[in-house]
């Protein structure tokens, strides 16, 4: 008996920028996804979908995600097809003697949690899932046996034999929320894949989820057995190289067919801007401004709600002033009239271009030196341009009279009026 199922994984419903304006518009877009996912799956008419883990983002979520997630399921429960899940890390709750937001959903029948129980030595059961209670580790649909399996961290492949010792069916699937070293982008919660291969002998179909970047795991003979189809929407920055989708899968007489099926994740972009060189900061927005715009395109005026990119900003080089001088709200400014971004996270990792090497500071004496040190200090902002000379002269007397013990309040005073003055005068101001 054939059977047609979508496996996707890691949703995460609930994410968003917390604090921002654009916080309610990026909550919805996983919804969105999931909706299209779900719309998918009726036009399809599949037998079942599979969530292999990372449902929601975290496992203490807000009232208003529990509600629109059972909103969004609403129609697969209706056309009476099955929604099968497994936990991942991010949907874990501490409290195990809680209820999780999983659970809650598998016993009100828009999920079935699949999830086994550990024996006294250590051993898995994976028992018939039970529709009453909503738990279990086990699902038979048509002919093919369905396991399930969450996040067990990074001693996952040391599971492996204990997995397969549980098993005795054939024709068998196991959901299971892991990523295969060399294959998944992240770091915990991995197994090597020779710490995998044996999940090829006693499962026809490994469905994979964590890892956010589709891929395939093989036998050494190029059989397919692991699928991960990563996150269908763009959970972090740095998955705008990766292929964004779920799988829709056919599966008859132990042989599975997989179509990979693209999403419409939200446009993200890393943007790295050079601006070595740059004498001061308005020069260095300029320059900004027409890298951007050779990148980006303008998109002020076309961009949609859906459309509008998320941004992960490198600002680099050594420029002549001082880097905070490029303030992050003139170059949102800028970044709004070219792209409109939805989101914008800036690293500024510009530095002060140095006035000369230490072979150049051979020989100098104590007060040279101090003059360049507080030259360079002054003339990083550009505020006292035409000034640093007698800036430079003004902080060395004030220093002088310090050290002295001379330092008077009315003398002081007369210093900084003194230095007022002929900086208004070079200006062409009335001091």
């Amino acid at each position: 008996m054939a059977v047609r199922f979508i496996h996707t994984a890691d949703i995460h419903l609930g994410k968003t920028y917390r604090h921002s304006g654009s916080e309610q518009i990026r909550y919805q877009d996983f919804f969105r996804t999931l909706a299209v996912i779900v719309a998918d799956a009726l036009a399809e008419q599949v037998d079942f979908v599979l969530i292999a883990g990372d449902l929601f983002h975290t496992g203490q979520i807000l009232p208003q995600t529990f509600a629109l997630t059972i909103e969004t399921l609403q129609p697969l429960k209706d056309a009476g097809i099955p929604c099968i899940a497994v936990e991942g890390n991010h949907d874990w709750i501490h409290r195990r003697d809680s209820i999780s937001w999983m659970e809650a959903l598998s016993q009100m029948g828009y999920l079935k949690l699949l999830r086994p129980s550990r024996t006294e030595d250590g051993g898995y059961q994976f028992a018939t899932f039970d529709e009453e209670q909503g738990a279990g580790g086990h699902l038979l649909i048509g002919d093919l046996n369905i396991y399930g399996l969450g996040y067990i961290g990074a001693q996952a492949g040391t599971h492996v034999a204990r997995i397969c010792e549980a098993v005795t069916t054939s024709n068998n699937l196991l959901l299971f929320h892991v990523g295969i070293w060399s294959f998944s982008p992240v770091e915990i919660g991995n197994m090597k894949p020779e710490e995998a291969l044996p999940l090829a002998e006693c499962f026809n179909y490994l469905a994979l989820g964590h890892g956010h970047k589709p891929y395939i795991v093989v036998t050494p003979d190029k059989r397919p057995y692991g699928f991960n189809p990563g996150s269908p929407e763009r959970v972090n920055f740095g998955e705008q190289k990766y292929d964004k989708g779920y799988y829709l899968v056919r599966a008859e007489k132990g042989h599975f067919d997989h179509e990979f099926r693209p999403t419409d994740p939200r446009p993200m972009q890393a943007v790295v801007v050079d601006l070595g060189g740059a004498t001061d900061a308005e020069q260095a927005l300029g320059t900004f401004r027409e890298h951007l715009t050779a990148v980006m395109g303008s998109l002020s005026d076309s961009a949609s709600e859906s459309r509008r990119p998320l941004i992960d900003l490198k600002l680099t080089g050594k420029v002549g002033f001082h880097p905070f001088e490029l303030g992050r709200e003139q170059l949102r400014t800028v970044l709004d009239e070219v792209c409109q971004p939805l989101h914008v996270e800036i690293r500024n990792q510009l530095s002060l271009v140095s006035r000369g090497s230490a072979d150049e500071g051979a020989g100098k004496s104590l007060a040279n030196i101090e003059q360049e040190v507080l030259r360079e200090l002054i003339e990083a902002s550009s505020d006292y341009k035409g000034s640093q000379d007698e800036l430079v002269e003004l902080s060395l007397a004030i220093r002088d009279l310090v050290l002295r013990g001379e330092a008077e309040d009315d003398e002081l005073l007369a210093l900084l009026e003194r230095s007022e003055g002929s900086s208004a005068l070079e200006a062409g101001v009335d001091p």
